[in-house]
């Protein structure tokens, strides 16, 4: 048995995993949780299930957020790349680019596109070159690109003041092919990651160690680096502040991130205690 929002005891959710993007998603645009997320989020764990956060967001970056969540267990950051186990606080997983690939590729990327701005993910936090905007108060390390390939990198992200980001994640989808995921995260952020990784690898990772399946699971997210998450899951929702191409792959599009769009379908889904159909057309 669960408990909706408001305390009631009501039937157990249909699925024992509940995977969430984090921005755009379980976050609201303040970057903090609504109480009432919070509460459904007890109740589904109450329940049995389990709660995982699946972000593009590093290690060190999830795990300030997810203080706030009383979070427990493993946690898929960096676009699918890291395993974390926040019980056991160690890494379960974690994959890095090929650096003469990845720059490489970069540098090929740049020939078609004009000069990128650059930035990337390493172990000692994020580096940006001069020309990349950054968001401000982001904890930033300015480098000289020849400094951005230094050391290993999680994954690179790319722009260009001449792309739009549909435009730009075609040319590098394009000239990467399989050497690398390109991934679109969100608004301006275009992202290199190791290749054949998503944030469907790091799910399927984090189910099989519990035996559970994509049957099992539910998952939530609002951008197209989501859409492999959802397409793997048992059922999918989108976020209606979510792009585009995320909604139309979608089983089902629920509320916005500031409208607690995850806490309405966890709601439902525990008080009925039975799985939606999944919507074939995806």
């Amino acid at each position: 048995m669960g408990r909706t929002a408001g305390g009631a005891v009501t039937a157990e959710l249909p699925y024992r995993i509940v995977a969430t993007d984090l921005d755009g998603t379980l976050l609201r645009s303040d970057r903090t949780f609504s109480a009432r997320t919070l509460r459904t989020l007890a109740a589904v764990r109450a329940g049995g299930a389990r709660h995982v956060v699946v972000t593009g967001r590093p290690v060190y970056g999830t795990r300030r957020l997810l203080t706030q969540l009383d979070y427990r267990g493993l946690a898929i950051c960096g676009q699918g790349a890291q395993v974390y186990d926040f019980d056991a606080d160690r890494l379960l997983l974690t994959r890095t680019l090929d650096r003469e690939v990845a720059r490489a590729l970069v540098q090929a990327i740049s020939r078609e596109t004009g000069t990128l701005a650059l930035a990337a993910v390493a172990a000692e936090g994020f580096l940006a070159t001069a020309d990349f905007d950054r968001r401000p108060g982001a904890d930033w390390r300015l480098v000289t690109e020849a400094d951005l390939w230094a050391g290993p990198v999680e994954k690179i992200l790319i722009r260009h003041p001449g792309h739009d980001d549909e435009a730009l994640v075609a040319v590098a989808q394009r000239i990467c092919g399989p050497a690398l995921t390109v991934a679109h995260a969100g608004a301006r952020l275009v992202e290199l990651l190791p290749a054949g990784i998503s944030k469907a690898t790091g799910l399927v990772y984090a189910a099989r160690r519990w035996g559970l399946t994509a049957a099992d699971t539910i998952a939530f997210g609002d951008m197209p680096n989501d859409i492999p998450m959802l397409d793997w899951a048992g059922y999918g929702v989108a976020m209606a502040n979510g792009h585009r191409s995320l909604r139309e792959r979608a089983d089902e599009t629920t509320l916005t991130n500031d409208e607690d769009g995850v806490a309405v379908v966890l709601e439902r889904l525990l008080a009925t205690g039975s799985a939606p159909a999944r919507n074939e057309q995806t």
